[in-house]
């Protein structure tokens, strides 16, 4: 098979904000550093927030600032405002992300506001992101359920999806959030989306929780979705689901794509060395299934 699947790094940003622990900026730097020598080539870097209310993406912008100097290599920076955005801009970052979510009481908690606010507020953003020729990718929380509000209706979904695309934003990212869904309801979500947005345009983010991340997936795929977020080692957690784990973990991912005979670019040894360095600093238990009998047969 000749097709590629496109996989978005988000262990430094999403992972990583919702450790306990801390890192450093040299041990932020060495994740990444770890990450393009498995052959990632999308990275998510860190978000441009206050660390007031997420201090483990504090410096992000002065992370960025150390990341090598590499043509190959797209990294981005999460930028919920224009502020978040000019702190991008100022380091010359050629990617930013932004956010809102396909429910109101999700939206509401998350960014205090409404949906339609949320995208009134990245109208100016993504102008002046045009302007300076950087891109912007949209994430869409919330694709099946919400935590508040309960399932989703998939034209919801495709009504925020288009409102972005429409914007400026060249990829929307969508997010299932607490992880209850399964592949029936995924493939409905995809339906609804894929009846008026081209699937290049389209990405998934699975949580874990309920351990339906790789089905929900492999459903995309058979969808023709061909972009998915990860996250090494499965960092991160769920806040809306007490001690469950979070983004489905890049070796996971990588292990179900290469089998079904996709290309990644990925180097097999370098992904698993960088996930058992970071469970190391972390020290957590690796979340990756595939990471996990890797290590045991090495032994």
């Amino acid at each position: 098979m000749d097709e590629s699947i496109k996989i978005v790094e988000v262990g430094p940003r999403d992972g990583l904000q919702n450790e306990k622990h801390h890192l450093t900026v040299p041990q932020r730097m060495a994740l990444i550093e770890d990450l393009i020598q498995a052959g990632l080539r999308h990275i998510e870097v860190g978000s441009c927030v206050s660390p007031k209310w997420v201090p483990q993406m504090a410096n992000s912008t002065e992370l960025f600032q150390q990341l090598p100097k590499r043509n190959d290599v797209q990294f981005s920076l999460l930028t919920p405002n224009i502020k978040g955005f000019q702190a991008a801009q100022a380091v010359n970052c050629k990617e930013v992300a932004v956010f809102t979510a396909a429910s109101q009481s999700f939206t509401h908690k998350n960014i205090n506001c409404t949906i339609e606010e949320s995208l009134e507020n990245f109208s100016e953003l993504i102008q002046l992101a045009k302007q300076q020729h950087i891109l912007v990718r949209g994430y869409v929380s919330c694709m099946v359920d919400c935590p508040y509000e309960g399932a989703i209706d998939p034209q919801h979904v495709v009504k925020v999806v288009k409102a972005l695309l429409d914007m400026g934003c060249y990829e929307v990212s969508l997010g299932e959030t607490i992880g209850t869904a399964t592949p029936d309801r995924i493939k409905k979500v995809w339906e609804a989306c894929l009846a008026e947005v081209p699937a290049d345009q389209l990405a998934g983010h699975f949580h874990n929780t309920y351990g339906m991340a790789i089905a929900n997936i492999h459903q995309s795929i058979l969808q023709g979705i061909r972009t998915f977020d990860s996250s090494i080692a499965g960092l991160g957690g769920c806040p809306y689901a007490k001690g469950a784990s979070g983004n489905v973990s890049t070796e996971d991912l990588f292990y179900l794509v290469s089998q079904m005979g996709f290309e990644t670019g990925i180097n097999l040894p370098a992904l698993m060395q960088a996930s058992k360095n970071i469970s190391e600093v972390l020290h957590r238990t690796n979340q990756s299934h595939y990471a996990n009998a890797y290590w045991q047969q090495c032994n």
